[in-house]
């Protein structure tokens, strides 16, 4: 599909699915229009207030582990599993309507999800079946779906 045109300039970063020609492009973000506040404006375009804060501490995550410079690997079976469930349940317990949105508790629990998730991929690099690694994705990602999914259905 084209990009999606506002003012007469390509949406470079957007598609049909998020815009409409009436309303600016999400840049670098997943969110409907309709969920701008769980973003902040970088060069006047909203980005994903989560993955701004995930992904660059997971980079640094990566590659200190990479380099040796976080815990032992014998706290990995651990601390794979424990730094992750803290965003694992506000997202459930979010999307199941029992936490409203909020912007510094959601900062907060990306920064140890970050760290697990930098250590993981060090590991997925290194072994790329790797069954912690493996275990940790397919359960969070597996209870996270169901719970998006499940909101989705109430809607």
């Amino acid at each position: 599909m084209r990009p999606v045109r506002v003012d007469g300039v390509p949406g470079m970063f957007s598609h049909p699915f998020n815009t409409t020609s009436a309303e600016a492009p999400v840049w670098l973000s997943h969110h409907q229009p309709g969920e701008l506040d769980r973003c902040v404006v970088v060069a006047g375009r909203p980005v994903c207030r989560r993955c701004l804060v995930l992904w660059p501490l997971t980079f640094v995550a990566f590659v200190l582990a990479a380099a040796n410079a976080v815990w032992p690997a014998s706290a990995d079976d651990l601390l794979l599993v424990v730094l992750p469930l803290p965003a694992v349940a506000e997202w459930v317990l979010e999307h199941a309507g029992r936490w409203g949105y909020r912007a510094a508790r959601q900062v907060a629990l990306s920064v140890p999800l970050a760290a697990a998730l930098g250590v993981g991929l060090d590991r997925y690099v290194h072994r790329p079946g790797d069954t912690l690694f493996w275990s940790v994705v397919v359960v969070y990602g597996g209870v996270c779906a169901g719970a998006a999914l499940l909101a989705a259905r109430r809607r």
